[in-house]
């Protein structure tokens, strides 16, 4: 029985994300999805964008069986679709494909070609943030895999969150791990690693957007190169 489900119906998630924060500011990352998985049981769910599966390998020792959102844009590398086949075959999690309302086909034929170099507000928007918006209607909270160390719009996040925009709350484990304490944990666990990163790829997303990286730039630098974006959306 989880929390949810006692004689506390009309419990205010607003409040339980206040105070969930507070008490688990600077937890480990597995005592936060602990919590996470006895308070919203099968309500909850993880999205992953396949760049590697770590967060996949620690909520999954937790709670064996949870869903995994996959946006599939149409525009992924073969790379991490492949990645997305691997994760499933090897870790006990029910991966779930999320698409956008259109093909790429039919995005083109309305809306004019590469609309991801014309628009990429709006390519990622319709591809990413409206099919996982959709996706995540039927739960109650959600596991998110981002850091404070990645973009300057992440440093003020919390471990627990309310997605105002979403009615849910969002749950983000890994938010202080360091770039170093990430790589620690895939190698110390052998855990599945996109193959791009090993091509000068440490930030990945969409294959028309997304270009290799110089040793000493900035990771997510070869997301959205040139366009000055950031963030696809999702986590604003």
């Amino acid at each position: 029985m989880t929390l949810l489900e006692t004689d506390r119906p009309a419990l205010d998630l607003e409040d339980i994300v206040e105070s969930a924060a507070a008490a688990l500011a600077g937890a480990p990352a597995r005592e936060v999805i602990r919590w996470a998985a006895a308070t919203f049981g099968d309500r909850i769910c993880l999205t992953s964008s396949m760049s590697d599966a770590a967060l996949i390998h620690l909520v999954s020792r937790v709670k064996p069986g949870i869903d995994v959102l996959f946006v599939d844009t149409g525009y992924h590398f073969a790379e991490t679709v492949g990645t997305r086949d691997a994760v499933e075959a090897v870790y006990p999690v029910n991966v779930i494909d999320v698409r956008p309302s259109r093909t790429v086909e039919e995005q083109e034929a309305a809306l004019g070609p590469r609309l991801y170099g014309r628009n990429p507000d709006l390519c990622c928007h319709l591809r990413k943030v409206e099919p996982l918006g959709r996706a995540l209607e039927g739960y109650m909270a959600w596991f998110s895999g981002i850091r404070r160390d990645e973009t300057a719009a992440r440093r003020d996040r919390r471990v627990v969150e309310w997605d105002r925009r979403r009615g849910m709350v969002k749950v983000n484990p890994i938010l202080d791990w360091t770039q170093e304490e990430m790589d620690n944990y895939v190698e110390d666990n052998g855990i599945l690693v996109n193959p791009l990163h090993h091509d000068g790829y440490p930030s990945i997303g969409c294959e028309p957007c997304t270009r290799p990286v110089a040793p000493g730039e900035d990771p997510r630098s070869g997301r959205w190169a040139g366009t000055g974006k950031t963030e696809c959306g999702i986590h604003l």
